[in-house]
Order: structure tokens, then sequence, then C-alpha cells
């Protein structure tokens, strides 16, 4: 049985490859012990649905006594999203969050007119050597709520819908899929999931989304007969039924879209919004520290640093 019904899960082949409307090279930053890929915003492509940011970060291994430290830093107008395969963050926010977040969970995070967070590894972790390999990605909010207050929400990984069939394994994240929903509240049409494939097993993309995209993590996929190796993330026209099928060492993929927002958005540093003036406001109140006085505040319990304005 399908678990989209208007989706038999056929031959990849019956759609073409005039089916992808864009194709991403990640862009690669070494930041010094680790790597990251950066797949949205790409020069031909800001959005795919919602999602206006995707950074793949690792896989890296790190020694005894290292770990990742995000300092405080703002956000506005945008959700926040993180996803580990392996490793841990300690994430505290100025909602009063505090939340460690391992492989398979997931911490969604809405900025709304304002809110400050810090990741880093936790003291556990740097006990060892320890891995760090996820997915960080920021989804724009619709217009209609760019000054919601902020909001947290964590979610356990048995707490995000699995769908199983033929050698195909599909965790839920956000949004709603193939009948599933994810218990993330989502201010926009969504969907968000981690798509394990065995060799040779078959994916039918949801067809009930406008925009759909899929970022290949780790292994092959194919598409009628022309093969795609990670890292890459290609983004499907609208309305075509699209199945891919795993190569022959599988795939880790993740799948992503939803509705189209309004418009386009402004981007600056950690700043999303539908306009500069937002974007200049949140600037100058950063940059005053006035925190817990206007729209930002620290962490309550990592208040000693945070990251400046850039130049």
């Amino acid at each position: 049985m399908s678990w989209n019904p208007t989706i038999e899960p056929g031959c990849p082949d019956e759609v073409g490859i005039d089916a992808i409307e864009t194709l991403i090279v990640p862009r690669a930053r070494d930041l010094g012990g680790f790597e990251v890929r950066r797949a949205l915003p790409a020069p031909n492509r800001q959005m795919v649905g919602p999602f206006i940011f995707f950074d793949q970060a690792g896989p890296a291994e790190l020694l005894t006594g290292q770990g990742i430290d995000v300092r405080p830093h703002p956000h506005i107008g945008l959700g926040t999203v993180t996803y580990l395969y392996r490793g841990d963050f300690h994430h505290r926010d100025s909602t009063g969050a505090d939340q460690i977040i391992r492989p398979g969970e997931l911490n969604w995070m809405v900025a709304g007119r304002g809110v400050s967070h810090s990741e880093r590894t936790t003291a556990t972790a740097r006990a060892g050597p320890n891995s760090l390999f996820g997915i960080q990605t920021w989804l724009a909010l619709p217009e209609s709520h760019e000054d919601v207050e902020p909001t947290f929400e964590h979610h356990s990984k048995e707490a995000l819908p699995l769908i199983e069939d033929h050698g195909a394994s599909v965790r839920l994240i956000l949004g709603s899929a193939y009948g599933k929903t994810a218990p993330a509240a989502m201010l926009s049409e969504t969907f968000y999931a981690d798509v394990k494939l065995e060799p040779g097993s078959r994916l039918p993309m949801p067809d009930n989304h406008e925009d759909r995209g899929i970022y290949i993590v780790e292994g092959s996929i194919s598409i009628a007969s022309q093969k795609f190796e990670a890292p890459q993330m290609m983004v499907f026209r609208p309305g075509d039924k699209i199945t891919v099928a795993a190569g022959d060492r599988g795939a880790r993929l993740m799948i992503l879209g939803g509705a189209t927002l309004s418009g386009p958005r402004y981007i600056w540093w950690n700043f999303v919004a539908s306009s500069k003036e937002r974007i200049e406001e949140a600037k100058a109140e950063w940059r005053a520290e006035n925190w817990g006085k206007g729209r930002f505040d620290l962490p309550i319990d990592d208040r000693d640093e945070h990251i400046p304005l850039p130049d």
C-alpha cells in the first residue's frame, strides 16, 4: 500500500529530468575543525516553501575537550530547526528554554519579534572524543506572524511519526506528509522529514505541497535514470508526481517543502524579514544591548558573552 494514495510506488523514470526545477550544489566553509555546507539560500533559489536557510554541519570528529560553542546571538522573523545525526547540543534561549538535544530529536524555536539563543557541545560529550553531524535550517515566518512572541518546543525521537515501507524509513520532523502530522506547531503549510533508503528502494514524494525539495545527505539517488550524489539539493517543479530510487549504497535524505510564502524575504546576518525596516530595527536593538528592555534578552544561564553585531 502506498503511503500517499495519490502516488503509486512505481518507476522513477515516469518523470523527466526537467521535473527538477533547480539543482543546488551547497557551498562549503571550513569553520576550523569541521565543515559546513550551505544549500539555502542559493544564488538561483532563496526558499523551498518556507525553508530559507539550510546548513549541513559535519560530519566531524572532535578530540577530548573539544566541542562547538555558538555564543548567544539573535534572530527575528523565522523558526529554527536543529536536527542531529550524531553528537549533542545544549540549547539555551531567552524564552527560558534549557534543553539538550540528541540524535533524532527536534528543537523548534520560533523567533518571532526577537529571541537570542546559544548552542554548545555538552560537558559530557567533551569528556571524550565526540562527533558532530546534523542539519540546521530556518523557516521564514508568514507576514502575519513575523512579530509573534518567541516560543520553544522540544520533541523526543519517539514523538516524531515514523513511516516504514518497502526499504524506506521516514521520520517526520515538521508538518504533514504521508497521512501523518508531526507534533510541533506550524505557522504555515510545511513538511520536513529524515529519510533512510535501503539500496534500490524507492520513495514517492508527497504531492500535496506546492514546493518540494530533496537534500542528499549520504549515498545517492536516481531520477529519470540520472544519478545524483551527496551532497546536493534538488527542487522539483510543482504538480509533478515524483519517485526517487536509492543507489547501490542506499541513501540518507532530508525532504522539505510546503506552501510558497506571499513574497521574498530580506536576510541580514541572523535576521529574516519581509521589510528592510524590521531588520534595521533589530540591528539597532541588538547593538544597544538593553537586555530585557526591548525585543532582545540573553539566555538566563548563558549571559557572560554574546556575539556582537557584525560590522
